[in-house]
Parts: structure tokens; C-alpha cells; sequence
């Protein structure tokens, strides 16, 4: 087991749930993204998602686009996020998400030996689906780094069985049509679809998209194995990076969150 299928076993024996946050590397500086490393994990979070920034972002919303334009601007890349998570290794569990471009630019073999030396658990790439992941799984999978899949509301049972077949680590279903951060989660449209994915997998299954209060990870919970936060958190940083209250105001979100669950 790597560290993801371990905390999901922990919480599953303690009968929890996962809370997952989501934060974009370099966003306002890569000096910042390893503090809140700290300050989330210490806050309760417990698989953290880094993403890397890019000038293309087509899954997410205006929140976490304006993030990845700040922390390009700062000289972010991927190797620079990397050798930061190097130093945040024992943290853990981390799932780098973002799009393929940046890793195929900067080599597959090199990245994925890089990654898993650096302390890469999992890994979610928006734009790289099941059929066309074997060029980089063949160096990834190996090396015991999950590859995270996504499922969305609009997925057919037909598509989900082979998702499954692919997935490892968890499943990651969208539980909004459209881009992060922008829409409402519908309750019992997701009850509905977790229904539907649990008859097919016993792999673990999280939320994402949406979700931004204790009231929604609260109504949530039950339907998961874990919940996503990732604009919501990301708009905090945003609104208060240039203020000596970041740490507190992030911290408190969290425990927040976490109290719900």
C-alpha cells in the first residue's frame, strides 16, 4: 500500500472520512505553498492535492485560473514544485494534480522518478483520460504512485466499468457539470450517482467541485469516502496572502471542515 490507501484504510477502521484540500504550488509564492503545507496538515487535512500551475487550465473556474496565472507569473514550474515537496516528503499523503503538458515536457521517466522520490502518492491528470494514460502509467504505475481517476455526473455505468479497470488510489467523482468552484452541488443527485459508482467498485470514492462550507461536508459525508475542498480554500489564500492572518484564517477553515465530518 502506498499513503493513500493507507489513510483511507485508517479512517475506513475509525470509521471517518477523508477531508482533502486543494491548494495550486507557487500561488502567491512557492515560500508560502510550503508553509501551508504545514498549516493544513497540522489543521486536520488528510490527503492534500498540489496543483500545478499552468496557462491552460480548461477544468477549472476563474478561482483557481487567477491562482495559476499568479504563481506562473512568480517563475513557478514543475520541477520547482517538486523539489519543494521534497522538503514536506514526510507530510504526506500528496496527489500532484494538473495537465499533461508540463510533464510531458519535462519527460515522463524523469518525472515519474522524481516524483516518487519526492514523496508523490497519487496523481490526477485532468486531461489525460484512461485510453491514452498507458504512455505515462508505464513509468508511474511501477513506481506505486496511484493514478486517480475522475467520474462525472454524466458518466455512463458502461464508462465507469472502465474507469474502474484502470483506476487505482480513489476515485474522484465531479459532483458538478462544469468547471471547479462555480456551481452548487445538487444532495440528492449525488446520493443518486454514489449509489450507482459503489455497486461498481470498492475502490474508495470522493466529492469534489462545489463543495465550500461545514453545512455541505456535513449533508455530504455520508455518500464518501472523503471530500474535496479546493476553490473555496484557494479564494482564502487569495484574500488574505498578504496578511499575517493567513496561517490562522486557513487553519480555522479547516478545523471547521474537519469538526463536520
Amino acid at each position: 500500500m502506498n499513503r493513500i490507501e493507507e489513510k483511507f484504510f485508517e479512517l475506513k477502521r475509525q470509521n471517518k472520512k477523508a477531508l482533502i484540500a486543494y491548494i495550486t504550488a507557487g500561488d502567491p509564492s512557492l515560500k508560502v505553498t510550503g508553509e501551508l503545507i504545514s498549516t493544513l496538515f497540522s489543521a486536520g487535512v488528510d490527503i492534500l492535492e498540489i496543483g500545478i500551475p499552468f496557462s491552460d487550465p480548461t477544468a477549472d473556474g476563474p478561482i483557481i485560473q487567477r491562482a495559476a496565472q499568479r504563481a506562473l507569473k512568480d517563475g513557478t514550474t514543475l520541477e520547482k514544485v517538486l523539489h519543494l515537496l521534497r522538503e514536506k516528503k514526510d507530510y504526506g499523503p500528496f496527489v500532484l494534480f494538473g495537465y499533461y503538458n508540463p510533464i510531458f515536457r519535462y519527460g515522463k521517466e524523469n518525472f515519474a522518478r522524481l516524483a516518487k522520490k519526492v514523496g508523490v502518492d497519487g496523481l490526477l491528470v485532468v486531461d489525460l483520460p484512461p485510453e491514452e494514460a498507458g504512455e505515462l502509467r508505464r513509468y508511474t504505475d511501477k513506481r506505486n504512485i496511484a493514478f486517480i481517476s475522475l467520474i462525472a455526473p454524466t458518466t455512463t455505468d458502461e464508462r465507469i466499468r472502465f474507469i474502474i479497470s484502470k483506476a487505482s488510489g480513489f476515485l474522484y467523482y465531479i459532483s458538478v457539470t462544469g468547471v471547479t468552484g462555480t456551481k452548487r452541488p445538487v444532495v440528492e443527485e449525488i446520493k443518486r450517482d454514489m449509489e450507482r459508482i459503489r455497486k461498481l467498485t470498492d475502490l474508495p470514492v470522493v466529492i469534489g467541485f462545489g463543495i465550500t462550507s461545514a453545512e455541505q461536508v456535513k449533508e455530504l459525508s455520508p455518500f464518501a469516502d472523503g471530500l474535496v475542498v479546493g476553490s473555496a480554500l484557494v479564494r482564502l489564500i487569495e484574500e488574505h496572502a498578504h496578511s499575517i492572518r493567513l496561517h490562522t484564517v486557513v487553519a480555522d477553515y479547516i478545523r471547521n471542515l474537519k469538526s463536520a465530518m
